[in-house]
């Protein structure tokens, strides 16, 4: 079991990777599509900035939502820890001591 966990692990990690990709860059290209509203100005910068808001940022906001639920998924699935809080030792400095 724990076998197939792992490999269901670096599958899930391998989505997440290309998944959060596409997303970063899909969020780019919307950056440079109201970069160049700003400069048409006018009405076409409004239709172009609706047309943005209304069909592309929900999209990415969706797939980036589901990408970092994947990427949690594998990171316990792999047996990694991360998001829980870890207490440690305080380490003394050479002059404290």
């Amino acid at each position: 079991m724990k076998e197939f966990c792992m490999k269901l692990s670096g599958v899930l990690k391998t989505i997440f990777g290309y998944g959060i990709e596409i997303s970063l860059f899909a969020g780019g290209l919307t950056f440079f599509g109201y970069v160049a509203a700003i400069v048409i100005g006018g009405e076409t910068a409004a239709a172009i900035c609706t047309f943005i808001y209304k069909s592309a940022v929900p999209v990415i906001i969706y797939l980036a939502v589901i990408m970092v639920l994947l990427g949690l998924a594998a990171m316990y699935l792999g047996g990694e820890i991360a998001l829980t809080p870890e207490k440690k030792k305080a380490q003394k400095h050479e002059g404290e001591i």
